[in-house]
This record gives C-alpha cells, sequence and structure tokens, in this order.
C-alpha cells in the first residue's frame, strides 16, 4: 500500500485550497485556528441574531471545537483534542454562509452542515482523540478572543504549526467516514 502523501495548508484558507482539499486527505495546517465549543457557538448565534459583528473575521477561518486544559508553565495550552463536532451543527451552516472555510473535531456531521460545506465550498476536518497533548505541541500561542467568561469555552486565537488533520467532508460532500466504512466492509 503506498503512503499518502501530507498536504500542508496555511491559514487563512483561500476557496481554492478548500476547494482543492479532498475526503482521506492528510493534511498539516499552520497559521492562526480559532477555538469554540458550544457555549461560544451559542454566544456567537444570539449575536448575529441581535444584528451584532462576531469578534472576528470568520472569512477564510477554521473553527477547532476544543476546550483546552490550563497551560502548565511556559506552554501557550495544555492538552487540546477535539470535542465531538454534532454539538456545533445547528451553528455551523450560518457560519459557513459568512465565510468560514473549515471546521475541526471528530465525530459525524448532519446533513443539514454537510449541504452547507457544498454550497460554501468548505471543509470538515478530523483530529485525533486521544491525541490531545500530541496535537498541544504544535500550538505556538494561544489567546482569548472574546467571551473570557466561558473560560476552557473561550472564542480564542491559536497560532499552530504543522497541526495533523484529516480531510473527512471535503467541498464536494465526500464523507471520508462513509468512504472509508464501505472500503472496511468490503475487505
Amino acid at each position: 500500500m503506498a503512503e499518502k502523501k501530507i498536504i500542508k495548508i496555511t491559514t487563512p484558507l483561500t476557496d481554492a485550497v478548500a476547494r482543492s482539499l479532498k475526503a482521506g486527505d492528510s493534511v498539516r495546517i499552520t497559521g492562526s485556528i480559532f477555538t469554540a465549543r458550544d457555549a461560544a457557538h451559542k454566544r456567537m448565534s444570539e449575536t448575529l441574531a441581535q444584528g451584532g459583528k462576531l469578534p472576528f473575521d470568520i472569512k477564510g477561518q477554521i473553527i477547532y471545537y476544543v476546550g483546552p486544559s490550563p497551560a502548565k508553565p511556559g506552554q501557550p495550552i495544555g492538552s487540546a483534542g477535539p470535542t465531538t463536532s454534532g454539538r456545533m451543527d445547528k451553528y455551523s451552516p450560518e457560519l459557513l454562509s459568512l465565510g468560514m472555510k473549515g471546521m475541526i473535531g471528530k465525530g459525524l456531521r448532519g446533513q443539514e452542515v454537510i449541504d452547507a460545506i457544498k454550497r460554501c465550498g468548505a471543509v470538515y476536518f478530523a483530529a485525533i482523540g486521544g491525541a490531545a497533548a500530541l496535537i498541544a505541541q504544535t500550538v505556538k500561542s494561544y489567546r482569548v478572543v472574546d467571551y473570557e467568561d466561558l473560560a476552557s469555552e473561550a472564542l480564542a486565537e491559536m497560532v499552530v504549526e504543522d497541526f495533523p488533520a484529516i480531510v473527512v467532508i471535503d467541498s464536494e460532500g465526500n464523507d471520508y467516514y462513509k468512504i472509508g466504512f464501505k472500503q472496511y466492509c468490503r475487505e
């Protein structure tokens, strides 16, 4: 079996880069990614519903569904493993329509999110659950952008270098979880 090539990408993502990625691609992400979990997503949605603006420019950005543990002395962040993405499904289509190009988490996504990914030319990446300490080693800096009261669930910006992820749903709606399952069942 041939070894898969690792694709290096930088943020913010352009339309061309997002559309070039295919389900199953292994990537290493360098640049700024934003972190937000359930509570931060809810607050962003409420802000938008009230006619407000997001506290960062979401165009071309990736949001990582993570609530990192506290940093040890001399480190920017503690363990930083992904959380279940489905909890953000009700918020994701709106953020994608505003120009978000990627999401990082773990687990399946609903059909409404998949449709929005296709419509907006975006990508859903999976980070490996259980590899939180390894992932944290790719984080070069971490700063809270807003919603400080949410503690580890605050909206934050992480600067990463070679953050490992896998394209699970590409801009054409191909789902690597489904593809992998079919391949496994054939063997």
